[in-house]
């Protein structure tokens, strides 16, 4: 068993035409209880510190390639004693160009033109993903899609589900939706 497995998770992010979505399940599930969702606490707590630093300084807010790389730092700094986490990282950067990557634990990109996966769903995230995407979808269709497919996903893995939470963002806005799964 893989140290990524003890805590379950899906998460996934997917681009359309000008927009993105990032969808998770709702549970964290703790196979053995190691404090690996601690790891999320504190990674997610130096990112925050690097991104108001970062406005501090520039009086601007980071694009997202600039984001996965103070990500990919801050995981490559702690390679000895890594964080376990996959992060996904989504945003719009210039001309509304959806960007998307994902992250292994020291911090190597995996830069994504469709779709990124990660967590314990990940295998089945990525058959539903490459079966249902479509280029170019707008922002109610890639709704659907991608909470298609993460409910289809997470249904085969007993370590998440629970529904899901699911951003859809435009240049314009951010949508939030909560999906119910089949237990709720």
């Amino acid at each position: 068993m893989s140290i990524f497995e003890y805590n379950g998770s899906a998460l996934v992010a997917m681009v359309g035409k000008n927009c993105f979505a990032i969808a998770s399940d709702r549970r964290l599930a703790v196979h053995r209880p190691l404090g690996l969702a601690t790891d999320a606490q504190t990674l997610y707590q130096r990112l925050l510190f690097g991104h108001k630093l970062y406005q501090l300084r520039e009086e601007r807010d980071m694009k997202p390639q600039t984001f996965a790389s103070l990500v990919s730092a801050i995981l490559y700094e702690n390679r000895f004693g890594p964080y376990f986490c996959q992060p996904v990282i989504a945003g719009l950067g210039d001309d509304d160009k959806p960007f998307i990557c994902t992250m292994d634990a020291i911090g190597a990109k995996e830069l994504a033109k469709d779709f990124a996966v990660a967590g314990t769903a990940s295998e089945s995230l990525y058959g539903a993903c490459e079966s249902m995407f479509k280029p170019d979808m707008e922002p109610e269709e890639l709704f659907e899609m991608i909470s298609q497919a993460l409910l289809s996903s997470v249904d085969r893995d007993c370590l998440s589900g629970w529904g899901g939470h699911i951003y859809v963002v435009t240049p314009t806005e951010v949508k939030e939706r909560i999906l119910k799964g089949r237990m709720d």
